[in-house]
Parts: structure tokens; sequence; C-alpha cells
């Protein structure tokens, strides 16, 4: 189990990991081996994460999200399989923290009295501004 918030884990069953050649660094051993980790996690299906929780997260997974529901990670900054494996879960268990957070609802405010009458004033000024390039000259 990887613990994401006290509330909140992850199924480690359930992370699907494939090693890929990376491009990243490591000289000629970018390629001979196979370092760079591809996770992929069912998303929709996982246990221990809330309805709510999984919503958020896939509107924040973005290109990342599947058309199955998996959210996919590329990890490839280390030369190691072990530190790119661990860099693909520290992601996937960031993107889920986020998604914890429920957003702040929206408070309805009203503008003050005084932009209002400031929002009026601009406007008369503009309005007589041109109106005055309307008028013929009065130098003919």
């Amino acid at each position: 189990m990887i613990y994401v918030t006290d509330h909140i884990y992850i199924d480690e069953d359930a992370l699907s990991f494939t090693f890929v050649q990376s491009s990243g660094p490591g000289g000629q051993n970018v390629n001979k081996v196979s370092t760079a980790a591809v996770l992929r996690f069912d998303l929709l299906n996982a246990r221990g994460i809330p309805w709510e929780v999984k919503v958020r997260a896939s509107r924040l997974a973005g290109a990342r999200l599947t058309q199955a529901g998996e959210v996919v990670f590329q990890a490839q900054r280390f030369r190691s399989q072990d530190r790119n494996r661990a860099d693909a879960i520290e992601r996937l268990a960031a993107l889920i923290r986020e998604a914890a957070v429920p957003p702040k609802p929206r408070v309805a405010t009203r503008p003050t009295r005084a932009s209002q009458v400031r929002r009026v004033d601009t406007k008369a000024k503009r309005g007589a501004i041109k109106r005055d390039r309307q008028r013929p000259g009065s130098d003919d």
C-alpha cells in the first residue's frame, strides 16, 4: 500500500510497469538498457480513492489519461530503473494528492459603490470625447 494522504491509498498491485529505452542521460548506456519506466494505473477502477477525487484527478491528468481510464506516466529522469520507477510513483501520488484537495467554492461578490461610480464616470468621459469628434469644427 502506498498512502497518499491519511484516507487515500494506492494498492501496489494496481500499478503496472513496463520499461523502455530512455532518451535521457546515460551516455551509451541509453542505447543498451531499458531504464525509462512507464507506469499505468487504472484510476477509475482503483480502490482506496473516493469517487470525487477520481473525477478531479482525471481532469488534472489531461492528456495522460487514456480513454480506458488509465493514467500513464513515463519517467526517464534518472539512469536506473529503480529511481525512475520511484519517480513515476511519486508523480502519480502528487497528482492524487492535488486532486484530494477540494476546490474552494466561489463566493459571489458585488462591485463596490465607488467602483460603479468610477466605471460610469469613465464611460461618460469617453462618450463625451467621441461626441466632440462628431461635431463639425467651429473654425470654418
